[in-house]
């Protein structure tokens, strides 16, 4: 595999399109908490410096500031990184352990990354409900993600469902994947939609819109999150990124492309996905509404078919769009892409 090609392992059925609904209050999380140390979401985009370079793992000075205290939720009380919507199932080194003082490493220490998976993979899930999903609308991956991390020893990361363990493997190799929390979120959009849609990915269109969801979710949940957007955005992964990017600007992909269908088409999941990401990132900026536009985008998933194509993806998000009153936002940015003539 290549470093620009994150493995899709997704499976997918076909639903009709979801009714509107009313936002739904932010999910209150349960279960014990602990505080625990992350990158917010990651040391390029917190501190706005893309010069930083992984330097073997070393916990360098300039990094100094990109660690930020979290309060991890929705664990079991186990004192494991176990809880309702993650659990770290393998990893390299010794296994994080709340002994007291929670779960407080720096990225020098195996135990960090596992802190990231962890905490990335709730706050993803916790977002999604936060739009409705699981309340107002029908639950979407409201499911223990399983985790294994540093135990792949290229530098790629990947979803698998073949097992039925729902797991997600981090992988290793100059910056380690789960210290970027786009990485990590990339790859839980995979389970998201083999979760709406058993089997999907089963063409190359649809395998790349698996590639642009995933690219587009992380996008979306870190800014989210940390309420920030204004270290460039649309840049997917660029702490990762600077392993293998010349740079000055370090991205695995970007949502805001000028690729153009069918005329950029190359028949790679990676590569003509980003048209696909380019419209998603087009029509929320056109919606003016991220929560808005992320509910669409999300609901309009469970009436894709496995090996959906480009066209019937966009047609079927168009009519989810219609429900919540922009489908005309939605139709301008498929047609701008090329996917509706």
């Amino acid at each position: 595999m290549t470093r620009t090609a994150k493995l899709l392992v997704a499976v997918a059925a076909t639903c009709a399109a979801l009714p509107a609904a009313a936002d739904a209050a932010k999910p209150t999380p349960t279960g014990a908490t602990a505080p625990g140390q992350v990158f917010f979401p990651n040391p390029v985009q917190s501190l706005g410096d893309g010069t930083l370079s992984d330097q073997k793992d070393a916990n360098y000075a300039a990094l100094a500031a990109a660690y930020e205290r979290k309060t991890l939720t929705n664990l079991d009380g186990s004192g494991t990184l176990t809880g309702t919507y993650a659990r770290v199932e393998s990893e390299t080194g010794t296994p994080a352990r709340n002994t007291g003082s929670g779960f407080i490493y720096t990225r020098d220490q195996d135990q960090f990354e596992q802190v990231m998976g962890y905490y990335w993979i709730t706050q993803a899930q916790l977002y999604i409900q936060s739009l409705g999903f699981g309340s107002t609308l029908p639950a979407v991956n409201k499911r223990q993600q399983l985790l294994r991390i540093d135990q792949y020893g290229g530098d790629n990361s990947f979803y698998r469902n073949g097992t039925k363990k729902l797991t997600i493997t981090l992988g290793k190799g100059g910056v380690d994947d789960a210290e970027d929390a786009e990485v990590i979120v990339h790859e839980y959009g995979h389970s998201v939609q083999d979760d709406q849609v058993p089997g999907f990915g089963s063409t190359l269109e649809a395998g790349a819109i698996g590639e642009a969801f995933g690219d587009y979710l992380a996008v979306t949940v870190t800014s989210a999150v940390t309420g920030e957007t204004a270290f460039d955005e649309p840049c997917v992964a660029d702490w990762d990124a600077v392993s293998y990017t010349a740079g000055p600007s370090h991205c695995l992909r970007r949502i805001d492309g000028e690729k153009h269908y069918p005329e950029d088409v190359v028949n790679r999941v990676h590569a003509d996905g980003e048209m696909w990401s380019a419209a998603l990132h087009r029509a929320r900026g056109l919606v003016g509404n991220t929560r808005l536009a992320d509910k669409v985008i999300i609901a309009a998933q469970f009436g894709f078919a496995p090996g959906t194509s480009f066209r019937a993806a966009a047609l079927q998000t168009i009519r989810t769009a219609a429900s919540y009153g922009v489908e005309a936002q939605f139709r301008r940015a498929f047609t701008e892409r090329g996917f509706l003539g």
